[in-house]
């Protein structure tokens, strides 16, 4: 019977076996497996000659039908027609199919699809087609390798600005806000802390109209005691040495020193110290002595604002601003007296977690913005000048050796008849006197020539006896630190009060020390000392004047005396035993 589900047309072809159109017989699966192989070969046979069909033209619309039935019947047995895999094409002038530009024209060998098999024709075609192919893969990796190292430099610089961008990142501050309780407790004992720390090192910078001025050095919080070193384009007059208490301060100008800010020597030199004649630096020593008390300020009184962190000398401080309540000075000077504040300025205080001050920052009216730094580890042990009284020692009573050597003074200084003095006094602003001359103890009388340190062009003649003070004014002949002229004159003596009074009570002190049983009051042993290399013993004598101290070495001479003038600086009379002149005026 005859199979009537598809076209007879469709079932017939070059490549059909004669008994295409019997029906199978039934068969195994054995039998399928052949019947499929047997399929497929006929199947490739058919294609090929499909292939070979393609070769020649046809016309007419049948033959275009016919073709494209038979290329998809061809097509559901598994293998595609070379004209669908696109490897010809007809020509469109002629119908004829060619091969595509660049491609190689595939062959059917034995019924099969050859693409090895190549036309001779086409190989210039195929050369140039492979170096193009090259051409645009060398093209092609160029690009890649440009677009590789752009995207390496694009990396490598991301990775270097996050890398900048973390270490230089800080979190966002929090606001300021007011003080809590605990950080005004902290705040008001500020100045206890200091007090008990003792000393500490500092740099105080100023910017002011006449430029920055940088005072280095030190500050015995607890001795009442600052020592700097001053410098900088503002100075001025004052570049040199400066040393203060609360009460007085001397300084020691140097106008050829270098401008370049440094600390002070250790060891303050000798001599040259004088009462400043501008008193620019009493704000900045107010400042500093300020800092110190012996007891907390009220903490209620104090209103302010915690400002920020910040890392100094690698702790972690808080930055607050406060007015402080500013101690107004004791009668005494004195830093265990009763605090009594007057308003203070507006100052920014950066205190670490125990209440350490290590930096602060200020506007002072008339001076400009000041900037202190607090260096707590850099301590010394401070020595004052001698115009502010030298070391402070350990004031005892005298011993046993000692009372005698001191009642035994005045008969020494008559035996020892005389001595050559040199006088520096300190006694006010503007007002610093240098004098020389001699003292006799036998005769009980003396005779110097004094001259101002900033007038030396005129010098005063003084002479003590027993009766009165006289003066004459007179001009230096050369030297004004020369010894006074011999004889003394013998008229235009005059008494009354002078400029050079302030040393009297100094000269009659000395004078004093041989009369009798020697100097009256309180004594104390205050230190000792040396004197030119002569260890001696400084014995303060309270007066009603003030006190006088005496320098009085192991033999019982006297070396030294010392007084305080009305500016509270100390003047000095340094005694050299021996021989002396006559210093009564001929008659």
């Amino acid at each position: 019977m005859k199979d009537t589900s598809r076209p007879a047309s469709d079932d017939t072809g070059p490549g059909d076996p004669p008994d295409a159109h019997t029906p199978p017989p039934a068969h195994t699966p054995a039998d399928a497996r052949t019947t499929a192989d047997a399929r497929t070969t006929a199947d490739a046979r058919t294609t090929a000659d499909a292939h070979l069909t393609a070769d020649r033209p046809t016309d007419g619309p049948a033959g275009r039908d016919s073709r494209h039935r038979a290329g998809a019947r061809r097509h559901r047995s598994g293998i595609t027609p070379p004209a669908i895999l696109g490897l010809t094409g007809p020509d469109p002038a002629t119908g004829a199919p060619r091969p595509r530009p660049g491609l190689r024209r595939a062959a059917v060998v034995h019924g099969m699809l050859d693409p090895a098999a190549a036309n001779p024709a086409e190989d210039d075609d195929l050369t140039g087609a492979d170096q193009e192919v090259e051409q645009f893969r060398q093209a092609a990796a160029r690009r890649r390798r440009v677009v590789l190292a752009a995207l390496a430099l694009t990396a490598a610089a991301s990775a270097v600005t996050l890398v900048a961008t973390l270490v230089n990142w800080t979190p966002a501050a929090p606001p300021a806000r007011e003080l809590t309780a605990a950080e005004r407790d902290r705040l008001a004992a500020m100045r206890v802390v200091n007090y008990r720390d003792v000393r500490a090192g500092l740099h105080l910078t100023v910017s002011g109209t006449a430029g920055r001025t940088d005072l280095l050095g030190w500050v015995d919080w607890a001795r009442r005691l600052v020592y700097l070193d001053v410098s900088g384009p503002g100075a001025g007059p004052l570049r040199g040495l400066a040393q203060a208490t609360p009460t007085v301060t001397v300084v020691r100008p140097d106008p050829e020193a270098m401008s370049t800010p440094a600390m002070p020597p250790l060891m303050p030199p000798g001599g040259g110290w004088r009462l400043p004649a501008d008193p620019s630096l009493d704000p900045l020593l107010h400042l500093l002595f300020d800092l110190a008390r012996d007891r907390p300020e009220p903490a209620d009184e104090l209103t302010g604002r915690w400002l920020r962190h910040e890392r100094v000398d690698g702790e972690t401080v808080d930055v607050l601003e406060a007015t402080l309540p500013r101690p107004a000075p004791s009668p005494t000077g004195s830093p265990a007296a009763a605090p009594r504040t007057v308003p203070g300025d507006t100052a920014r205080y950066w205190l670490d977690a125990a209440g350490r001050l290590h930096r602060l920052e200020t506007a002072l009216p008339g001076v400009g913005t000041v900037h202190l730094q607090v260096h707590r580890a850099d301590r010394p042990t401070l020595r004052p000048v001698d115009a502010l009284g030298g070391r402070p020692g350990l004031p005892r009573v005298l011993t046993t050796t000692e009372r005698d050597r001191w009642r035994r003074l005045p008969a020494r200084l008559r035996a020892a008849g005389g001595a050559t003095v040199t006088l520096v006094g300190p006694v006010g602003t503007g007002l610093d006197l240098r004098g020389s001359g001699w003292v006799s103890w036998t005769a009980g009388t003396a005779y110097l020539g004094v001259t101002e340190l900033d007038a030396t062009d005129r010098r005063v003649l003084v002479r003590h006896d027993r009766h009165a003070v006289t003066r004459i004014e007179t001009r230096p002949a050369t030297d004004p630190a020369a010894q006074p002229p011999l004889p003394p004159p013998a008229t235009g003596w005059r008494t009354g009060p002078h400029r050079t009074s302030a040393l009297d009570p100094l000269v009659s002190a000395a004078l004093r020390a041989a009369r009798g049983t020697g100097p009256q009051g309180g004594t104390r042993r205050v230190r000792g000392d040396s004197h030119d290399g002569v260890p001696v013993d400084v014995v303060e004598v309270q007066t009603a004047r003030g006190p006088t101290r005496y320098w009085v070495d192991r033999t019982g001479l006297l070396r030294r005396l010392e007084a305080r003038t009305s500016a509270g600086a100390w003047a000095q009379l340094d005694l050299t035993v021996g021989r002396v002149p006559r210093l009564t005026p001929p008659t």
